[in-house]
């Protein structure tokens, strides 16, 4: 697949009121003929008790409520089949969006967390040959809505105990889903300040339980740090060499190692946010004791204390001729790094039974 920075699609889907700001959400209330107090009643059922359903709004005039409804929260995303792994607390759902483009989204419950993987394009651009979403093409970027209805439906399954182990709150949420995050800055920006806007104009979560993932659009990464709001970047580098890096991650052809590294070195020097640097081990490809080495000292070259590193074994996908890594030539590429004084934690791999786990999603449907 060759790199993709344009979407085949360019349609947008009907405006929706997580895409307002909260002057704009006032804005709209008015022009329905709503006093401008409507708004917070609205923003109150979404972001509080994550409804858009005009029958639980009781607190809106009966003569007004559906109409309100039906024109502030047009259906954006719908689930057509959802897949559980580890006891069904991993629940992995296919969205089918307005215009039939297909994305996913994982939700995981840990014993002291709970984690939402979230999708910012249907499919993606990057190319990156090992990675099933890379694979697909990039259809399109998701507005800041449908980014934010994944959210809201995984707010309502833990609220509502569906999980199990009973009711809770999402904690963590990662731009690690379908789609290169950076490639849709605007949309994902966006969706950042609503997700750490306090309740009830957002979601109220902390930017440091936020993870925004990229494959290394610096000027992208330059952008996000200037903005000065302390989400984690996590940097997918794969290799430490130009060579190879070009052929696992295309866009290093771009923007190289060096100058990725740079970038992200400068995301911490101004947020203060510890970078990670993802890397997935892939057998006989970029495992070997040497680019471990390689790595580390690159690394170090730019300061301690600044990165970590999160060694992911490469899950399977369809079709693929690569593997994961040996576990003994994982733990000799762990004790490398660790040697070099750099954090080093392999990766937890949820879901990779229901194709849910890093580099999987490709939005298949069953022939029905």
């Amino acid at each position: 697949m060759p790199l993709q920075m344009a979407p085949r699609r360019r349609g947008k889907p009907p405006k929706h009121f997580a895409d307002l700001t909260p002057a704009e959400r006032v804005a709209s209330v008015e022009a329905m003929g709503e006093k401008s107090f409507r708004a917070k009643q609205l923003a109150t059922h979404y972001f509080t008790h994550y409804t858009s359903d005009p029958e639980q709004m009781t607190d809106l005039p009966s003569a007004t409520r559906e109409a309100m409804a039906t024109t502030m929260f047009p259906s954006l995303i719908r689930p057509t089949r959802t897949l559980e792994a580890d006891g069904g607390t991993t629940v992995k759902t296919l969205w089918h969006l307005f215009d039939d483009a297909k994305v996913e989204s994982v939700l995981m419950r840990y014993p002291n967390r709970t984690t939402l993987c979230v999708s910012s394009q249907a499919g993606c651009g990057m190319a990156c040959p090992f990675c099933a979403t890379g694979q697909l093409g990039l259809t399109r970027n998701l507005s800041t809505a449908e980014i934010l209805e994944q959210v809201r439906a995984a707010f309502r399954t833990l609220a509502a105990g569906e999980i199990p182990g009973g009711p809770t709150r999402l904690n963590n949420l990662v731009f690690m889903g379908m789609g290169e995050p950076l490639a849709n800055p605007r949309a994902v920006i966006e969706t950042v300040r609503t997700l750490v806007a306090p309740q009830p104009e957002g979601f109220g979560m902390s930017a440091r339980n936020i993870t925004v993932s990229t494959v290394g659009l610096v000027p992208a990464m330059l952008k996000l740090a200037d903005l000065g709001i302390p989400v984690t970047l996590a940097l997918s580098l794969h290799a430490p060499d130009d060579d190879l890096r070009s052929e696992l991650v295309p866009i290093n052809t771009r923007w190289s190692v060096d100058e990725a590294l740079d970038a992200a070195r400068h995301y911490f020097e101004v947020t203060g946010r510890r970078v990670s640097i993802e890397y997935a081990l892939i057998k006989d490809m970029n495992d070997h004791g040497w680019r471990a080495d390689l790595l580390g000292e690159k690394l170090n070259a730019r300061g301690r204390g600044w990165v970590h590193v999160n060694p992911i074994p490469l899950n399977p996908t369809p079709g693929s001729i690569w593997t994961a890594s040996e576990r003994a030539v994982e733990d000799e590429f762990v004790a490398r790094l660790r040697g070099h004084g750099i954090p080093t934690t392999i990766r937890d791999t949820r879901g990779s039974d229901i194709d849910g786990a890093c580099g999987q999603l490709a939005a298949e449907e069953d022939d029905e």
